[in-house]
């Protein structure tokens, strides 16, 4: 997997790599020509008394140096294109992974997206800079040898083959220390986490101490492996003596020898200069880039592509398959559903949900009603495939509801999001190719005209929008995806009453089953069924049968009109077949439960 995504990323535009592999023997100019130019300039110029001939052979460098220049803002642009796409890749793997692995699932996600994805980022970057320089320098520097003077290639190059062979030994034990440090920072990373969320319940319960022992634990472990992965590394050094230096040494200490096989002052100079000015920095960039980014990279790619992540319930898991089967329709089955929240492991956890029966054909407009906490959010999370159920099944068009392809079905939550950018833009962002007229339709059909005048074409600043206005967006947004299958999870609860009844009356006009998480009383009124929660049970039936079998539903409806719960059937406003007008209601259901 780590090689294939590397792979791939590098193979994503093979031209690309044409166009860097050209600018990469441009940029080794300087590799190829310096030691050659050096000696030239010595041996025919200088030292044989033409100082013009010398400084000639300079200029030749200089103009080396300059095309050089030039070429290397050439490799970073392209490297920069390889290197990007690759961190956004990554990006969607680890949002993607967080996402499957529930609430509080993968609390290490927060460390691999703000930090580790930046150190693969960045790690991949050098590996391409210093692997790709250390190669057509090589090569460079073994063609300007091979020319000036074939007799100090063994002098050159056996010390350096050993440096890299001895570095290479090295590499699975910096790898281990590396993912040693990894994991030690996640850990750190989830121990301070769990630290920050429950300060409040720290502090009443005295725990100061003992939780500041915990989190200094987590700490001393990271720096200690800090510390093991620093003694590691020295390993280099020894490389870079061995590869960059010993031929230095071997050079000067066989100067003699070479004379007296006719190597000159200036070609021994030459070779001082390829080995000095090109080949120990090369290497010493290979060394430095893989001792460092190619052992990070490998590591951090095994943490973000093969993370089992810690425990987590089994009804939180979403399955690795991806959820990209199309529905036959959008009829919404639950058959035997049960769901409780709750670590693996732990003994009988109490269900949310409990052998639930429900069948929503499509074309229906389902409200959810029950008390806060009772579990509606749970099933609208059940039923678009965010949460998987213990046991059970839910099926979405005959498929199940976390295999469902996700154009097909919509879940809203009260937390609206806009991103800054024009109004066409939010609302277009799930159905791209939208035409105009019927972005026109989805602004009059859910009453965001206000908004669109006021806007005209102009970027949105979601800091200027009120919480209502958001929703509206968000809605919208939905109401011109493809999604058949809309569930709205007290996404209204920012709207009046009346922009509320708009809201539900264009979805429910709209096509498609809707199923609306109440979070008045006048949501069910304007439903075909309404579902009441009361616990583990629930009842199905329209408002009239609710009021008359549901002593829950019957009571919050008394509560909504002011009239005892055993009154409400008997009252004219809803008494069966004589529903309140909608713009007539208001109650808030979560007030009312508290």
């Amino acid at each position: 997997m780590r090689r294939r995504v590397v792979l791939d990323a590098l193979w994503r535009e093979p031209s690309r790599l044409l166009r860097l592999a050209c600018w990469s023997v441009a940029e080794a100019l300087p590799s190829l020509t310096g030691g050659y130019a050096v000696a030239r300039a010595v041996d025919d110029g200088f030292a044989a008394g033409r100082p013009g001939l010398g400084l000639a052979w300079l200029g030749v460098l200089a103009a080396a140096w300059a095309v050089a220049a030039v070429s290397a803002r050439q490799v970073l642009l392209l490297i920069a294109g390889i290197v990007e796409p690759f961190r956004d890749d990554l990006l969607r793997r680890v949002v993607t992974g967080a996402l499957r692995a529930g609430r509080g699932g993968d609390s290490a996600a927060v460390a691999r997206m703000n930090h580790q994805v930046e150190l693969a980022r960045d790690a991949f970057g050098a590996i391409i800079t210093v692997v790709r320089s250390f190669v057509f320098t090589l090569v460079s520097v073994v063609v300007g040898l091979s020319t000036l003077a074939p007799a100090v290639v063994p002098l050159v190059l056996p010390p350096v083959a050993l440096g890299v062979g001895l570095f290479l030994v090295s590499l699975p034990s910096l790898a281990r220390r590396q993912r040693e440090f990894i994991v030690a920072d996640e850990r750190t990373a989830a121990a301070v986490a769990a630290m920050a969320s429950g300060l409040r319940d720290v502090t009443a319960c005295g725990a100061e101490e003992r939780v500041a022992a915990e989190v200094g634990r987590a700490v001393t472990r990271q720096a200690a492996s800090a510390r093991a992965l620093a003694r590691v590394t020295a390993t280099r050094t020894l490389s870079l003596a061995v590869g960059a230096w010993l031929p230095v040494v071997l050079l000067l200490a066989g100067a003699p020898w070479l004379v007296r096989q006719g190597i000159t002052g200036g070609m021994i100079l030459g070779t001082l200069t390829y080995v000095m000015q090109s080949l120990a920095p090369a290497l010493g960039g290979l060394v430095q880039g893989l001792g460092v980014s190619g052992v990070r990279l490998a590591v951090t790619l095994d943490r973000i592509l093969h993370v089992p992540g810690p425990p987590v319930p089994h009804s939180e898991t979403r399955p690795y398959t991806e959820p990209d089967t199309e529905p036959d329709g959008a009829r919404l089955v639950l058959r035997g559903v049960r769901f409780a929240y709750g670590a693996a492991g732990r003994k009988a956890p109490e269900p949310v949900i409990d052998g639930l029966d429900l069948d929503v054909p499509e074309g229906d407009h389902l409200a959810v009603v029950g008390p806060s906490g009772i579990g509606k959010s749970t099933l609208a999370a059940l039923v678009t495939g965010l949460l998987t159920p213990d046991e059970g099944e839910v099926l979405v068009g005959g498929v199940p509801a976390a295999r469902v392809r996700p154009a097909a079905r919509a879940l809203i939550p009260q937390e609206a999001y806009v991103f800054p950018g024009t109004l066409a833009e939010n609302l277009t962002y799930l159905a791209p190719g939208t035409t105009p007229e019927r972005v026109d339709e989805a602004v009059a059909a859910l009453g965001l005209t206000d908004l669109a005048q006021r806007c005209a074409g102009g970027p949105l600043d979601p800091a200027e929008l009120s919480a209502g206005e958001r929703q509206l967006v968000a809605l919208a947004r939905t109401y011109l995806s493809p999604a058949r299958l809309v569930v709205l999870d007290e996404s209204t609860c920012h709207l009046d009453p009346a922009a509320e009844a708009r809201a539900e009356a264009a979805f429910a006009a709209r096509g498609g089953t809707l199923v609306v998480v109440a979070h008045r009383i006048s949501s069910a009124l304007r439903a075909k069924r309404v579902l009441v929660m009361d616990g583990t049970r629930v009842r199905l039936g329209s408002h009239e049968e609710m009021v008359a079998t549901s002593p829950l539903y019957a009571d919050l409806v008394g509560h909504w009109t002011g009239l005892p719960a055993g009154a409400v059937a008997e009252d004219a406003d809803v008494a069966p077949g004589r529903r309140p007008e909608p713009a007539a209601l208001g109650g808030d259901l979560d007030r009312l439960d508290a």
